[in-house]
């Protein structure tokens, strides 16, 4: 499998409803490190898996509702705890319909699957990965 990954971060804020968040569960921030990876069996006949820029174009694309709010206000996540795991999703999500629509400089179709890694922390990171 061939895989090209770009990088990008946002800085959100949250809260989280349930015991098992502890301190969490008080609005708190967080700067989240966000890594799309594409993946697919072969590369186009160009020699690429996508287009870099493109790939970062549409993670950044994808990404800025979500710069520097209180993610707690977004009516589409009301009573949904925002967890890292949730974003994956989100975000996964909002690039597979990108690679549908074509914007990633080759044809979704092409590609095999799409991997969403989010990084809290050094210590911790969460992902998402579906064929798309």
């Amino acid at each position: 499998m061939f895989t090209v990954e770009v990088r990008d971060h946002i800085m959100i804020a949250h809260s989280f409803k349930g015991e098992v968040f502890g301190p969490a569960q008080a609005v708190h921030g967080a700067t989240f490190i966000v890594d799309a990876a594409f993946i697919t069996k072969e590369l186009d006949p160009n020699g690429i898996v996508v287009d870099i820029g493109c790939a970062l174009e549409v993670l950044k694309e994808v990404l800025e509702p979500l710069r520097y709010i209180n993610l707690d206000t977004v009516p589409e996540f009301k009573g949904i705890n925002t967890t890292t795991e949730f974003l994956t999703k989100h975000i996964f999500d909002a690039l597979a319909n990108a690679a549908r629509a074509g914007k990633l400089g080759r044809d979704g179709k092409a590609l095999s699957a799409i991997r969403v890694t989010i990084s809290e922390s050094h210590v911790a990171r969460a992902w998402f990965e579906a064929e798309i």
